[in-house]
């Protein structure tokens, strides 16, 4: 996966840090990302706080060749993410040529207040991210692309910038789990099986259910074969510990 394009992710809101909002779109970009072939390679949760969001932008956009942002665009006062992105690219924020006019003639006459212009005010030189939702577009400027944090709209955004996304080999993704399996016992195995396939992530997740305890060993990487044949390795290498291996992820 490092001949792919990489991905971060700044989940940006003060309710997201105090725990009155469970973030919702981590799960839903790794899985789309790593489908276009663009693995998502870090997460950082970060405040309302101007100083801090350039700071951070500034950092994630020349480690990463995508960063993505959630949180931040709407119409109150914390809403800020907009306006730091500018002051992170050194650009002024100002009305934008084509959100301002197409958000001004969704709204009836006087109903497009200042709290809404906001939503139409960006960095110089953003392209906007359609927004099928509701009026107010994301954007991108340079590698970095300013989306929605409501679920929905986030991924409304995502799915119209998807196609202009330079990605690569889509990332797959195999699992086997054992119930019972312990993973103080597969640690040595499960080592030299990552020796083995350099090219893959391995990983081993503890699982704990009614129906029983157990460890789900998964290999994720661009080559399905290499995939799988670690799989295979993983399958065998569970029924030596006399445990019955089940493809896929253990149940709910």
């Amino acid at each position: 996966m490092d001949k792919n394009p990489s991905a971060a992710l700044l989940v940006i809101g003060n309710e997201v840090l105090s725990g009155r909002t469970q973030d919702a779109n981590i799960k839903f970009l790794a899985t789309r990302l790593g489908e276009i072939g663009i693995p998502l390679r870090e997460v950082r949760v970060i405040p309302d706080d101007r100083a801090v969001i350039v700071r951070t932008v500034n950092e994630v956009r020349a480690a990463f060749d995508h960063v993505f942002t959630t949180g931040g665009i709407g119409p109150t006062h914390d809403d800020i993410t907009s306006e730091c992105i500018a002051e992170a690219f050194g650009v002024p924020w100002e009305p934008h040529p084509e959100a301002w006019p197409k958000m001004e003639a969704s709204y009836k006459p006087g109903e497009f207040n200042a709290a809404r212009q906001r939503m139409a005010t960006m960095p110089r030189g953003a392209t906007l991210i359609e927004n099928k939702v509701s009026n107010a577009p994301g954007f991108s400027i340079g590698n970095v692309h300013v989306m929605a944090g409501v679920p929905r709209i986030m991924q409304a955004m995502f799915e119209a910038l998807a196609p202009t996304l330079a990605g690569g080999r889509p990332v797959v993704s195999r699992t086997v789990h054992g119930t019972g399996l312990l993973e103080g016992r597969i640690a040595a195995p499960l080592a030299a099986i990552q020796a083995r396939h350099p090219g893959l992530d391995i990983g081993s997740y503890p699982f704990y259910r009614q129906s029983g305890n157990g460890v789900a060993i998964v290999a994720k990487g661009t080559e399905a074969a290499e995939a799988e044949a670690a799989i295979a390795e993983a399958t065998a290498m569970i029924r030596e510990f006399g445990i019955e291996p089940m493809q896929g992820e253990p149940p709910a």
